[in-house]
C-alpha cells in the first residue's frame, strides 16, 4: 500500500463519528439491511475478499474482479439457478489492481491499472484457467484513482475510464481524467472525453443506447459540496468540468478554465449527494420486478471516507422520465446505523438472467441478491 492510501485510511479511521462492524454472521447483517417491501435480501455468494465488480458469463457463472488489497479475480457458479452460487474459483492472482470485468464470447476481459488482458475459453476452464492475452497495456501506472471498471458497449468495444493521479489537479497527460474505448482486439483506442475525475461505473440506456456514467466529486471543499454526478456522454472531445468546474455551475477555487466557463462544459445529468462515492450502475431491463423499475438506474454508492458525518453506504434508484433523471430514492440502506458503525460497502450491481440483481460488498467480500418476492 503506498503512502497517500495509508494517509488517506489513516484519516478514515479516526474520524470521529465513523467506527467499523462486524457482524457476527450473514443473518445478522442481513437483519440490519432494509429492502422495499416485497423483496428479499439474501448472500449469493461469499469468501470473496474486497469484491467490486461484477460481470456475467455464461451459465450461471459471475466473475468478480478486486481492488487493491486482494489483486485477485474470482469466478462463482450457480449452476442449479437457486440463487446461490454453489462454487467458487481463483481465475488469476497476483495482478495490479484487476477491478474491471467484462465477458463476451466466452472470453473474459480484466482491466487492472495499466493494462487489460484476456482470458480465452473462460469457462471451459474454469478450475484450470489459461494465461491471459495482454489486449492493450498502455494505460498509465498511476494508483489515485486508478482502478478500472470495464465494459463491452452496443458497439463490441471496450470502455473504460481513466482517473486523475491526484484529488484535484490539472493532469500532465491528455489521457487523465478521460473516457475511453478501443475495439475488443486492442486497436483503435480513443479518447471520448476529459474531465472525469474519477468514474467506476457506466451503463446504456435501454431502448436509445445512451451512454451514463458515475463520477465522483473532489474532497475538501466541505460536508456538503461537490456532488457526485451522473453524467451523458455524447459528442468525441466532450469536457465533464473536472477540475475547473464541478457539478456543472461550481467553479474550483483553485483552477480555472483557461478559455471556458463552467457554462461551456458539459453539466451532469443528475447531482448525488456530496462524498456518497457512486459507483457501479445498472439500468434494469428485466421483467422480476415490477413494472415501474423497467429501465431506470441501480446505482451502488460505497459511503463517504472524509465527511464529518458519514453519507452513503447503499443503493439508490435513479428514475428517469422521458429519458432523463427526474427523481433518486434509497432502494437499499443499513449499511451504515443510525450511529455511524459502517457493516458493508456496496461497489457494483449486476443483473442477472431472471430478473434479480446482485450487489457487491468490498468491505465483507461478500455478493449479495436482490430478489421480487411475489
Amino acid at each position: 500500500m503506498n503512502i497517500i492510501k495509508v494517509i488517506l485510511f489513516a484519516l478514515f479511521l479516526i474520524n470521529p463519528y465513523f467506527t467499523f462492524a462486524q457482524p457476527n454472521n450473514h443473518q445478522d447483517l442481513l437483519k440490519q439491511l432494509h429492502v422495499p417491501v416485497g423483496f428479499t435480501l439474501s448472500i449469493f455468494a461469499d469468501n470473496l475478499p474486497s469484491a467490486r465488480s461484477l460481470a456475467l458469463g455464461d451459465n450461471g457463472v459471475v466473475f468478480v474482479g478486486t481492488g487493491s488489497e486482494e489483486n485477485t479475480v474470482y469466478a462463482v457458479q450457480d449452476s442449479n439457478n437457486d440463487g446461490l452460487a454453489d462454487a467458487r474459483y481463483v481465475i488469476a492472482s497476483h495482478l495490479f489492481t484487476p477491478n474491471g470485468v467484462a465477458y463476451k464470447d466466452d472470453s473474459l476481459y480484466v482491466a487492472e491499472i495499466n493494462r487489460i488482458i484476456r482470458f480465452d475459453h473462460i469457462t471451459q476452464s474454469l478450475a484450470n484457467p489459461p494465461k491471459p492475452v495482454v489486449v492493450y497495456d498502455q494505460l498509465p501506472s498511476e494508483e489515485w484513482h486508478g482502478s478500472k471498471y470495464l465494459r463491452i458497449g452496443p458497439d463490441n468495444k471496450l470502455y473504460t475510464a481513466v482517473g486523475a493521479p491526484c484529488n484535484v489537479c490539472e493532469p500532465e497527460k491528455p489521457i487523465f481524467s478521460s473516457l475511453v474505448r478501443l475495439n475488443i482486439d486492442g486497436s483503435g483506442f480513443e479518447m471520448l472525453a476529459r474531465g472525469i475525475r474519477s468514474s467506476v461505473g457506466l451503463d446504456w440506456q435501454p431502448e436509445t443506447n445512451a451512454l451514463f456514467f458515475t463520477d465522483n466529486g473532489r474532497d475538501y471543499m466541505g460536508d456538503d459540496l461537490p456532488p457526485d454526478e451522473l453524467n451523458h456522454w455524447t459528442t468525441v472531445g466532450e469536457h465533464f468540468g473536472f477540475p475547473y468546474c464541478h457539478g456543472g455551475d461550481i467553479a474550483d477555487p483553485e483552477f480555472t478554465a483557461p478559455d471556458k466557463t463552467c457554462s461551456q462544459l458539459t453539466a451532469p445529468e443528475w447531482k448525488f449527494s456530496a462524498h456518497v462515492a457512486s459507483l457501479g450502475m445498472r439500468f434494469y431491463r428485466g421483467s422480476q420486478f415490477p413494472v415501474e423499475f423497467k429501465n431506470q438506474l441501480f446505482v451502488a454508492q460505497h459511503g463517504s471516507w472524509n465527511r464529518s458525518i458519514p453519507v452513503g453506504y447503499r443503493v439508490t434508484l435513479v428514475k428517469f422520465d422521458q429519458g432523463k433523471p427526474a427523481s433518486e430514492q434509497v432502494f437499499v440502506d443499513g449499511w451504515l446505523t443510525q450511529d455511524y458503525k459502517v457493516l458493508g460497502r456496496p461497489v457494483d450491481i449486476l443483473e442477472m438472467p431472471d430478473g434479480s440483481l446482485l450487489v457487491s460488498d468490498d468491505k465483507l467480500g461478500l455478493i449479495y441478491r436482490i430478489a421480487r418476492t411475489g
